[in-house]
């Protein structure tokens, strides 16, 4: 019971219609378009009819049905409105513990406007805990779905119907929080708040589920989303589902308790991270000016996370949790292996022709480009593909895993910042999966916050895991690396990422920040979109960034430019 999550209190629709508890009975009216129309009485047409309807739900089934299981709902009857369900036992379950575990009053409902056979609803109430009343007011969704045995129309059950945040097992409690509420603290003092920060607002939970007993607070009372207890064999296939390429990290505790109401504050405790307020305002503003962006900063001499933020920020973490292909970004850590295994040299020919062909695929470059007679600094430069497919002959199936787990710190599920996160994967393929993976393809994944660090750590040499709360709050361990990189690779690495952001794929938007500046541009294709994934990451000074913009097209030009703002503005 330590978890929680805020969540923005929501007006009822202006526009619909309303369902008022009159008595013991409530009157219905549904908003039709044109119109409005009552029903009473209960299914006596649809219990005589003596063949089965099949067939896409009428408009007035749709209604009917959504009309029904409001009515009894709003007049207090969670039999009546769970016999109205396809799932009756499971409805009446949940639409009782609203009332008794939520501790909540008459029910208002207002109805919104029908789409095909979804209908959304508001609803308004009032939460009491012994003499302190609260409203609570939010909105929802049902679905009605033609029952197959006998034809009739029926609200699909689900607990979302109910609430749109509560999950399978999950339950709305109303009673003394689990841990105290947090005031969240950046590097300097400052305060930070999902309403100055939106980004923030779900590690802010996150924190306080994590960090509440600990720093010092007592707790209040609030009706809360209680999460479901995960089994050992969901847990279990959660994490073979992360495993999958392309797969979204679902730890079982990356879903905290959601707070819905306050009834009775708490005391605050006060929790330290390494957020910049500074950074992270300069990286919310520039979010907020771009479709599917988020970003990270952190420092490369440390780990600590300066900056994070994500476009929808009510949406799924992207920054930290992310699992899509970062494209020739990962480069970086393929060019550290071949400079190790002298399969490369920062000034030594190397080949980049139009096209390289191993496992059976057929790769090329951007814009089928080729580099007659260059050194590999032109190659990454110019982040020419062909020039690392060409080398996958001379590399083992577990070449790269190896590299990115022993020196960059990446896939081996250990990281501990502080909040959830997914720390990258580079599993072991073989054939053309292993030479795509080499560009950031094949079964490669990360987030823009493993990204930074990769960049970091190819400044420094030496992996230093990111954090967002010092070690010392808690006394967790941190992940550490096996092994620095050699001192002939770093200074090659250095020297590499230094000239793609003087005079390579990276110079626009790096012009102009200094010479200790680094770079790697990126673009990753996915199946099924126009545009691949723009990826840009790059450090100035101890700060490294890294961003990806979804459907961006090429990373200098989309990410490229998000990058540089977080950079300066850090």
């Amino acid at each position: 019971m330590g978890k929680r999550r805020r969540a923005v209190e929501h007006e009822p629709r202006g526009n619909s219609r309303k369902y008022a508890v009159i008595g013991a009975a409530a009157a219905v009216v549904i908003g039709a378009g044109v119109g409005a129309w009552a029903f009473t009485g209960g299914d006596e047409a649809a219990d005589q009819a003596d063949a089965v309807p099949t067939g896409p739900l009428t408009a007035a089934e749709v209604k009917s049905a959504a009309t029904r299981f409001l009515d009894a709902w709003a007049a207090g009857e969670p039999a009546e409105a769970a016999r109205r369900t396809d799932a009756p036992a499971a409805a009446r379950a949940a639409l009782e513990a609203y009332a008794k575990s939520a501790k909540t009053g008459p029910v208002e409902i207002r109805a919104g406007k029908r789409a095909k056979t979804k209908v959304p609803f508001s609803v308004a109430t009032t939460v009491t805990w012994e003499k302190t009343d609260k409203p609570w007011a939010y909105e929802s969704e049902l679905t009605v779905v033609r029952r197959a045995a006998d034809g009739r129309p029926l609200v699909h059950w689900r607990p979302s119907v109910l609430h749109p945040d509560l999950a399978e097992g999950d339950k709305l409690v109303t009673g003394e929080a689990g841990t105290p509420p947090i005031r969240a603290l950046d590097r300097d003092g400052g305060e930070l708040t999902k309403e100055k920060y939106p980004s923030l607002g779900a590690v802010l939970d996150s924190l306080r589920e994590r960090y509440g007993d600990k720093a010092g607070g007592s707790p209040g009372v609030e009706l809360r989303i209680v999460r479901a207890e995960k089994s050992d064999a969901e847990k279990e296939a959660a994490k073979d589902s992360d495993d999958k390429p392309g797969a979204k990290s679902q730890d079982a505790d990356d879903v905290p308790d959601k707070t819905l109401v306050t009834l009775t504050e708490g005391e605050e405790g006060t929790l330290h991270t390494t957020l910049s307020a500074k950074a992270q305002a300069t990286a919310e503003k520039e979010v907020a000016e771009r479709k599917k962006a988020s970003v990270v900063a952190l420092r490369p001499s440390t780990g600590e996370i300066l900056a994070f933020a994500n476009s929808k920020p009510e949406g799924f973490n992207v920054a930290l949790q992310g699992s899509l292909a970062p494209g020739s970004t990962m480069k970086i850590v393929s060019a550290s292996m071949l400079l190790e295994k002298d399969l490369a040299g920062i000034d030594k020919k190397h080949p980049c022709p139009k096209y390289s062909s191993y496992g059976g695929w057929k790769f090329q470059n951007v814009e089928k480009f080729k580099i007659t007679g260059g050194t590999f600094r032109d190659s990454f430069g110019a982040s020419c593909n062909t020039a690392f497919i060409s080398q996958a002959k001379k590399l083992k199936d577990d070449d790269l895993t190896k590299q990115a787990q022993q020196v960059f710190g990446l896939g081996k599920d250990d990281w501990a910042i502080g909040v959830p996160t997914f720390d990258g994967a580079v599993p072991v393929q073989s054939d053309a999966p292993m030479a795509a993976s080499l560009i950031g393809q094949g079964g490669v994944r990360a987030n823009p916050l493993n990204m930074a660090s990769v960049i970091a750590t190819a400044k420094t040499g030496e992996f230093h895991q990111p954090y967002l709360v010092s070690p010392e709050v808690d006394g967790r361990s941190t992940a550490k690396a096996e092994r620095k990189l050699s001192a002939s690779a770093h200074s090659q690495l250095k020297a590499l990422l230094t000239h793609t952001a003087v005079a390579g794929s990276g110079a626009e938007p790096m012009a102009g920040l200094g010479s200790d500046v680094g770079a790697k541009t990126g673009s990753a294709e996915v199946d099924n979109q126009k545009k691949p994934n723009g990826w840009f990451t790059a450090w100035r000074g101890d700060v490294a960034a890294a961003a990806v913009i979804q459907e961006g097209g090429r990373g200098g030009a989309s990410a490229g430019p998000l990058v540089r703002a977080v950079l300066l503005g850090s």
